[in-house]
């Protein structure tokens, strides 16, 4: 369509709507409204924060709140261990006993939040004046935060809260517990093995717990070829909380002589 202007002048362009940055023209500039009132005036249906592309925001939206919360906090360290130890289990007092040894030697401690073990870990660091921290994730099942938890936060995401994990721990330390445990393990196993992360301990702490596990990657894992000594070395295990202690404070010492 070409319509003529005021001095004579034919102007050949179509006619034309500008929607932000974009330009609209022939039968596709014909809304009856606007973005902003699309926005605002009225709810619409919710199905839209459930498609991938909302999806990408939250995850961004995980990233960010977890990177500027953790940010500033201290040189840490991440304890593991299972969400179903009660409070008069053994392995409760211990997780204690390490979350107070580890605030003794200047480490805040980063756990998953929940009960059990996680929970013995941020009490024991909280009582000792420490930093306690807690990631945690949203299940189908009710569990929340832990009340021993200084800072604390949710995600919904697995991954964004494994990036957390690791970003802002010196060393992961872990109590018996079950497949998040292992999963984590594993996760921090394969990140120091590639050199994704370096002078990354991973502590196994009780023997009679984890012993067989380890025998396993040497007889079977090792034997076969599939990883390599310096592989195996990668695990420390322990029933002393001073040595599990001290080899977080070594690999520290470390990491801030070479940087």
């Amino acid at each position: 369509m070409t319509e003529e202007k005021n001095n004579g002048v034919v102007d050949e362009r179509p006619r034309e709507k500008q929607r932000g940055p974009v330009v609209l023209r022939r039968g596709r500039r014909d809304e009856l409204t606007t973005t902003d009132q699309r926005l605002l005036d009225s709810r619409g249906h919710s199905d839209w924060v459930h498609t991938d592309p909302w999806r990408v925001l939250r995850i961004q939206a995980e990233f960010v709140e977890g990177f500027g919360a953790l940010a500033e906090v201290p040189s840490a360290v991440t304890v593991f261990g299972s969400a179903r130890t009660g409070r008069d289990h053994p392995e409760y007092q211990t997780g204690r006993e390490l979350g107070a040894a580890l605030a003794n030697a200047g480490f805040a401690t980063i756990t998953g939040g929940g009960p059990g073990v996680m929970e013995a870990v941020n009490r024991g660091c909280s009582e000792a004046g420490g930093f306690s921290i807690g990631l945690g994730i949203e299940l189908p099942f009710e569990q929340g935060l832990n009340p021993w938890v200084d800072l604390g936060v949710n995600f919904r995401y697995f991954f964004v809260r494994k990036t957390m994990f690791i970003k802002y721990s010196q060393a992961f330390i872990c109590l018996p517990g079950g497949f998040g445990t292992l999963d984590e393990l594993f996760e921090a196993l394969t990140l120091v093995q590639t050199k994704k992360v370096t002078k990354f301990p991973v502590v196994l702490f009780g023997k009679s717990y984890w012993q067989g596990l380890y025998d396993w990657i040497k007889s079977s894992v090792l034997e076969s070829g599939k990883v390599g000594e310096k592989d195996l070395a990668l695990l420390h295990l322990t029933d002393d909380i001073d040595d599990a202690v001290r080899v977080v404070k070594e690999a520290h010492q470390a990491w801030a002589d070479a940087h």
